[in-house]
């Protein structure tokens, strides 16, 4: 008897669950991101897996000073460099994100030597919470985070695990 009602447990709890997405369901497949490239310049962002080229991602959004290398808080700059994706937050103000671990030590030695603040809190993400989930906001909109679509967004956080390499060029 407590094994049925074991099983029943498990089942509802099964039913529970939402349905993985089509790019969820492809990621288990063995699909799996150890570096991401973006290039700032060309907006595109590229995931690899062994050395090759998994997905390709054109239309990246960037903070409304998208050109030169984050220095500080406030001043809307993505940064440039190597870093890592240190966790997805599924509970963010935008549809999904992962964040970036800026700043690094250099990006923090920086901002101390003149006296200010490095910023923090830099993600990819998808869109603002309460668009409908294929809306976009047009054009360089965030505070130095990188922006997407909610689909794509999606797709990349189902195959870029936590602590995955990513570099950040001009």
């Amino acid at each position: 008897m407590r094994a049925l009602a074991l099983s029943l447990v498990l089942l509802f709890a099964a039913c529970l669950q939402p349905a993985p997405s089509a790019q969820a369901q492809q990621a288990r497949a063995g699909e799996r991101a150890d570096f991401v490239l973006i290039d700032k310049s060309d907006r595109r962002l590229w995931l690899y897996q062994g050395g090759k080229v998994i997905r390709a991602y054109t239309g990246l959004q960037f903070g409304d000073q998208p050109i030169g290398h984050k220095r500080f808080q406030g001043d809307e700059r993505t940064p440039e460099g190597r870093y890592r994706i240190s966790y997805g937050n599924p509970q963010s103000s935008y549809y999904l994100s992962l964040h970036i671990d800026y700043p690094n030590a250099a990006d923090r030695a920086y901002a101390k030597a003149r006296g200010r603040s490095p910023g923090g809190l830099i993600f990819i993400h998808g869109q603002p919470n309460g668009l409908a989930f294929d809306e976009r906001i047009p054009g360089d909109w965030t505070d130095g985070c990188i922006a997407m679509s909610n689909a794509e967004i999606e797709e990349l956080w189902s195959l870029v695990p936590d602590g995955t390499p990513i570099e950040i060029r001009p």
